[in-house]
C-alpha cells in the first residue's frame, strides 16, 4: 500500500491515470479467453492470495451469476461459464497448508479438477507468490492456458504466464483497484457478447 496521503479526489485521479497507462488490449484478450471457454464449456479456475484472493472470489461469483440474465438462470438447459475460485474451499486450503505446505494449496486443487484446455486466471499484485507460481507452472505443463493479472514489475508470474494483464504501478491498492475495475468490465462484456451472438444452450 502507498504511504502517500491522498484525498479521495486525488486517489481517483491517480487510479484513472494508472488505468489510462495500461494496455487495454490485454483486458480485451482476457474477455476473449473467457468467452472462448464459455463457448467450449472449458473450466475457468481463478485464484490469488489476500486481496487478490478476494478478487478471485468476486470474479468467479460475478461470472457465474451475472454473465446470464436473471430469467436464464432459472433455465438449467442454458450453458453458463464453468468457473471456480480456488480461494474459497477453506477446509481444503487449511488442510493442504497444514499437512503439505501453503505453496501447494492451489496446485493440488488443479490436480483434482483441471483438464487440458481449461483456463487459469492467476492474480498476484507482486507476481511472486509461490503458490500462484506453482499452480501456473503445473497448468502450463498440463496443457492449460495461464493468464496472469499482475502489478508492480509483474514479477515471475509475468515471465511464466502465457498471456496477461499488467497494471504498471508500485502500489498494491491501486493494482487491486484496477484489477477489480477490469473484471467488472469483463463480466459486462461477456454478458453482452453472449446475448449479442445468440444464446445457444
Amino acid at each position: 500500500m502507498s504511504t502517500v496521503e491522498r484525498t479521495i479526489k486525488t486517489y481517483l485521479e491517480e487510479l484513472h491515470a494508472t488505468m489510462s497507462g495500461m494496455d487495454l488490449s490485454e483486458a480485451q484478450r482476457l474477455s476473449d479467453y473467457i468467452y472462448d471457454a464459455w463457448q467450449q464449456q472449458r473450466f475457468i479456475f481463478i485464484f490469488g492470495n489476500g486481496g487478490s484472493g478476494a478478487t478471485a472470489s468476486h470474479f468467479a461469483e460475478d461470472l457465474g451469476k451475472n454473465a446470464l440474465r436473471q430469467v436464464d438462470l432459472a433455465d438449467d438447459t442454458k450453458k453458463r461459464p464453468r468457473v471456480m475460485s480456488l480461494t474459497d474451499n477453506t477446509s481444503w486450503i487449511t488442510a493442504l497448508a497444514n499437512d503439505i505446505g501453503y505453496e501447494h494449496v492451489l496446485v493440488q486443487q488443479l490436480v483434482q479438477y483441471a483438464q487440458p484446455g481449461d483456463l487459469v486466471l492467476a492474480i498476484s499484485g507482486s507476481g511472486n507468490s509461490p503458490n500462484v507460481l506453482m499452480a501456473v507452472n503445473w497448468a502450463k505443463r498440463r496443457g492449460l492456458l495461464a493468464f496472469g493479472l499482475t502489478g508492480f514489475d509483474g514479477g515471475r508470474l509475468r515471465q511464466l504466464q502465457q498471456d496477461g494483464l499488467h497494471v504498471p504501478i508500485h502500489d498494491m491498492g491501486m493494482v487491486e483497484s484496477a484489477h477489480l475495475a477490469v473484471i467488472h468490465w469483463v463480466v459486462d462484456d461477456i454478458h453482452a457478447r453472449i446475448y449479442r451472438d445468440g444464446f445457444n444452450s
